[in-house]
Order: structure tokens, then sequence, then C-alpha cells
């Protein structure tokens, strides 16, 4: 299997670092931290190296958002438990980090034929409307991806929970379009 310059673009993760947090006490101590209570009922804080954003609640739940992979995510989460700690606040010892979602592009490096996909794939997965939005929206059960197909041989690829899933994902799209004689 060719790997079509799969690339993750960005991964969701949730925590729980703590039992509360003192969200104005955060911001009042973090550089660049920024809380808005009538705006959203979560502190917002990026990191850069590697770089991700925070959205962090009063419940102790953490949401990261941005990074490239699994691995930094764990990394920013943990600087970030850290940095908690370094203004007194107390955190959870080695939360429990639950991956989201995963947002991977791909390419097949081919020119797609979207009406004829649509027609070969079949109408109860897919979902397309060249009028409201260029791409073909592709629902796969195994694994539960979503696959955006763009007639560039584009793709996207959301709602992966592991960078396999989303590689699965690129493979059953190559596979069909390929079986149909279509890429």
């Amino acid at each position: 299997m060719s790997d079509y310059n799969i690339k993750i673009e960005n991964v969701v993760a949730s925590t729980k670092l703590a039992e509360e947090f003192d969200l104005t006490k955060i911001e009042a101590e973090f550089e660049g931290a920024e809380y808005n209570k009538q705006k959203f009922p979560g502190l917002v804080y990026r990191v850069s190296d590697p770089k991700a954003a925070f959205l962090v609640f009063t419940s102790g739940k953490v949401v990261c958002t941005g990074a490239k992979n699994v691995a930094d995510v764990h990394t920013v989460i943990g600087n970030m438990a850290k940095k908690l700690n370094g203004i007194g606040i107390k955190t959870i010892d080695d939360p429990e980090i639950t991956v989201q979602n995963i947002v991977a592009s791909a390419d097949l490096q081919a020119v797609l034929n979207l009406n004829a996909i649509a027609i070969g794939l079949g109408l109860e997965n897919i979902e397309y409307e060249p009028e409201q939005f260029p791409g073909l929206v592709y629902r796969i059960d195994d694994p539960k991806v979503v696959v955006l197909i763009f007639s560039s041989g584009k793709l996207v690829v959301t709602g992966g929970k592991s960078p396999e899933n989303c590689e699965q994902g690129v493979e059953v799209v190559r596979q069909q379009l390929d079986s149909m004689g279509l890429l």
C-alpha cells in the first residue's frame, strides 16, 4: 500500500487534570491565557513547541487540540500539568488521555469523477451536493471515519480515533475506487 502522503493535520484529545480549576487564577498566572465566561465557559491557552491549544474547564477537564501527532498530545498535556503544579494547582498523576478525533489529509494523485463515484458508492453512505460543497462526503462504518473526497484526488479523513483508522479509511476509498475503475 502506498502512503498517498497521509498527513495528520490535527489531533483532538481530552483528559481530566484535576477535580476542579480556578480559571481566573490560571488566566492571571498563564501569559496569553484567555478567559471570558460570558463568551465561552472555558479558558483558552495556546502553547508552542509542540504547537497546541487547550480548552480548560472549571470541572478539571481539559481538551487539547491542534497537535500534529498523538505523542505531542501526551507531551503538551504533561507540560500543562507541570505548569499548573508550578502555580500551586495540584493535578491528577498520570491522567487518562482519550483521543477524540484525528483529522488527516491524503492525496490519491488522480483526478476523480465525483458524479461517477457518488453513483458507484451507493447513496446510503454518501452525500454529494456540488452546489453546496465541492467534496463528496463518504461515511465508512469500519473504520468509523468520514472521508471527504475532492475531484483533485485530495482526501480529508475525520473521526478517526487513531492514525491507523485514518490510514484504513484512505485504503477503503482507494480499494473501492480502484475496483470501480475510477482511480
